[in-house]
């Protein structure tokens, strides 16, 4: 499992969701994790449906969308324990 710079919450791991960036711990992959967010205004029923997306892994998915909006590169940092 590797980590992106600066977001110890988003990983990618080739072995859970094809490989796609997902919120470490869970099987929600970031593109979801979007979704998921635009689709609940009530943050206690999100927590509710969505466990796994806690208040920081929220902050760290809004991050690397809006870096991944900008054109901006996010290198993997490390390897994850």
């Amino acid at each position: 499992m590797r980590v992106f710079a600066g977001f110890d919450r988003i990983v990618v791991d080739p072995e859970i969701l094809s490989g796609k960036p997902h919120v470490r711990g869970t099987r929600i992959s970031v593109s979801r994790a979007l979704e998921v967010l635009a689709q609940y205004s009530d943050r206690e029923s999100l927590r509710s449906d969505y466990p796994g997306l806690e208040d920081e892994a929220i902050r760290q998915v809004l991050a690397f969308a809006a870096a991944s909006v900008d054109g901006r590169v996010i290198s993997l940092d490390r390897t994850a324990a």
